[in-house]
């Protein structure tokens, strides 16, 4: 049975003892591996960026490592005829993800620095890779994505290397009005936002909340 609480910008305090709690029992020779799941638009860098500030207040490092990362590359889902469908579950490299999960899962204090793709939004709409360095001693990574539930291989193989999965649940209102203005600061024209926002994206949504009850922990994130 799933954990519920409930979490707001400003106010993890109950999800960051969670962390704490796993990081201590480690004491130091075992990572922290956390995977939050939500549809487009739930929130789920925001949550990670204040979980990242309230674990340092706590003197403890992390590292956020993002599924979008893992983009195929534009000339790629062009080449594969999914550019209309960009962040549909078979436009990532789910492989690659899998393996970079799996030497963060692996790696110990002291050994060499891990990299990290990064998705840029807005100016490249592209990855960048190597942009993210995880050294040996970061406690905690939280790696965060739509698809870490998903019963697809190889999606289905990720609950098995984080320690723990958190789906993010919101309003679904607010997360399509966050969702269409995101879509708009990143240059699309309202025409092309809407496609995406109710076409592809709203598709995707659908996916990803039939894989919520298989979460760990349930957070319903309340943005005002």
């Amino acid at each position: 049975m799933s954990l519920h609480l409930t979490a707001a910008p400003g106010r993890v305090t109950r999800l960051t003892a969670r962390i704490l709690a796993r990081a201590r029992a480690g004491a130091g020779s075992q990572r922290t591996l956390i995977g939050i799941i939500g549809a487009p638009g739930a929130g789920k860098s925001t949550l990670t960026d204040a979980l990242q500030a309230d674990l340092a207040g706590h003197g403890l490092s992390s590292a956020v490592v993002g599924m979008d990362g893992f983009h195929l590359a534009q000339a790629e889902l062009e080449r594969l005829g999914r550019a209309d469908r960009k962040g549909a579950i078979d436009t990532f490299d789910a492989d690659g993800y899998l393996a970079l999960l799996r030497r963060l899962r692996d790696q110990r204090p002291g050994d060499d620095t891990i990299y990290a793709p990064r998705y840029v939004r807005g100016t490249i709409e592209e990855s960048i890779g190597s942009a993210v360095p995880i050294s040996g001693d970061v406690t905690v990574v939280l790696t965060e994505g739509n698809y870490l539930l998903a019963e697809a291989p190889p999606w289905n193989e990720i609950a098995s290397i984080v320690d723990e999965t958190w789906y993010l649940a919101t309003d679904p209102v607010g997360r399509r009005e966050r969702l269409l203005a995101r879509h708009l600061a990143n240059g699309k024209t309202m025409e092309r936002a809407l496609a995406f926002t109710d076409g592809s994206d709203a598709r995707n949504a659908e996916l990803i909340e039939a894989t919520a009850p298989r979460a760990d922990v349930q957070v319903s994130w309340q943005d005002g």
